[in-house]
């Protein structure tokens, strides 16, 4: 696209958003006040659908549309990293050569805090609506989890723990299957991304609707979106980069052999 055509797609699209920002700016309740009406709503709403974790009965019951943006954000950054970072024609991806040596603490160390920090990922996702937590920060400590492996072992251990086509049809469940929830929903006569099913008791792990479905969701696509980032991070630093080094190595081989020979020749 030229530069005159991206700019005619940047103009509208910026006026508009500061338009909003305007209008959302000028309507904003004031800053520091004793009393605000959401608070005393969204408490309400939380214990009224048995949800013990308000933040969780805000993020997904009561402004859970605001949630699937937010998601949709995550999905289109991590689709615009693999595009930016995809490998140009002149570069080729290689395996990074064996270089360097774990030291047995930080061996032993990653390797006991890797099921541990797994196991603490998947109880902050499975606990988001009963106490403090969720799936966007239990999706994030199961990502770190598995990039232990990394810093315990090696990056080809890590590669055999996580194939890349999986995380990726992970992450792409995740967000899809939030819409496809809301829709749901919508089918069953209600509202989309209303929460439609059996409360439950509260406190219990089955309680709350939807709030941990979507929750799980979430904990699913964050999970996998940051694995999926990360990997191609890893990709254009280690074997993208080694290759471009040995052609420049190459390359510059090449021109000593020329100055050589040309010595030679005089």
């Amino acid at each position: 696209m030229s530069e005159r055509g991206r700019l005619a797609v940047y103009l509208p699209a910026a006026l508009a958003l500061a338009a909003l920002l305007v209008l959302a700016f000028l309507r904003m309740p004031g800053f520091g006040g004793t009393v605000h009406l959401y608070r005393d709503l969204a408490v309400p709403a939380a214990v009224r659908h048995v949800t013990a974790n308000v933040v969780s009965a805000v993020n997904f019951d009561q402004r859970a549309l605001d949630t699937l943006g937010e998601e949709s954000i995550l999905l289109g950054s991590v689709v615009g990293v693999a595009a930016l970072l995809r490998p140009a024609q002149r570069e080729s991806e290689r395996r990074p050569p064996r270089t360097g040596r774990t030291l047995e603490a930080t061996g032993l160390l990653g390797y006991l805090l890797l099921p541990v920090t797994l196991i603490v990922g998947f109880d902050v996702v499975a606990h988001g609506h009963l106490t403090p937590g969720g799936g966007f920060q239990g999706g994030v400590v199961l990502a770190t989890g598995i990039h232990l492996l990394y810093l315990a072992g090696s990056y080809r251990a890590l590669e055999r723990l996580r194939p890349v086509e999986v995380f990726d049809a992970g992450e792409a469940l995740g967000a899809g299957m939030f819409t496809v929830l809301g829709l749901i929903g919508v089918l069953a006569g209600t509202a989309f991304l209303q929460n439609f099913l059996p409360m439950g008791s509260f406190g219990s792990l089955f309680s709350a609707g939807t709030v941990p479905v979507l929750n799980a969701l979430v904990g699913v696509e964050v999970a996998c979106g940051a694995v999926v980032l990360l990997t191609h991070f890893f990709t254009e630093d280690l074997t993208v980069s080694v290759a471009g080094r040995e052609d420049r190595g190459d390359q510059h081989d090449g021109d000593q052999d020329g100055k050589d020979q040309g010595g030679e020749e005089e």
